[in-house]
């Protein structure tokens, strides 16, 4: 069976949260650190493995870090390459072989997704599922705590 992938289109995500995008306008490290800490426990909650790639690598080498301690894994492009591009190249590789996911509104990278069968969603779609992954993570949890 194939292991199911998360991934999110970063900054688009960020962009189209309005409390993510007023944090990017006064902090996008902070912002970018939120999104980070949201999507971890959503994997934590889910077991989907999670991939955030966001727009802007300082350096000329792409970079790629887990978060944590078995966290997501967050990916910078080169310099002078876009995050689309990525996932456009993530997807082009890995749809076939992983049950993907694709979180975005970009309509190309969605139009890509979809030509690699991969499944989309855009950001509200996400966040609806991490709002009920989080809610099934704290019932199971409560449940447990009954049980002692």
């Amino acid at each position: 069976m194939a292991r199911p992938f998360l991934l999110v289109d970063a900054h688009n995500v960020i962009f189209a949260r309005p409390d993510l995008a007023r944090l990017h306008g006064r902090n996008p490290g902070a912002a970018r650190g939120q999104l980070t800490r949201i999507l971890e426990r959503y994997q934590d909650a889910t077991g989907i493995r999670v991939v955030a790639v966001f727009d802007g690598g300082a350096g000329a080498q792409a970079t790629s870090e887990m978060s944590g301690q078995a966290g997501i894994q967050s990916m910078y492009p080169q310099a002078g390459q876009t995050a689309d591009a990525v996932i456009e190249r993530l997807v082009a590789k890995y749809a076939s072989i992983h049950d993907l996911t694709v979180a975005t509104n970009d309509n190309l990278i969605r139009a890509a997704a979809a030509a690699a069968a991969a499944t989309t969603i855009d950001a509200d779609t996400l966040f609806d599922e991490i709002v009920r992954a989080d809610r099934e993570l704290g019932a199971s949890l409560e449940r447990l705590r009954k049980r002692k």
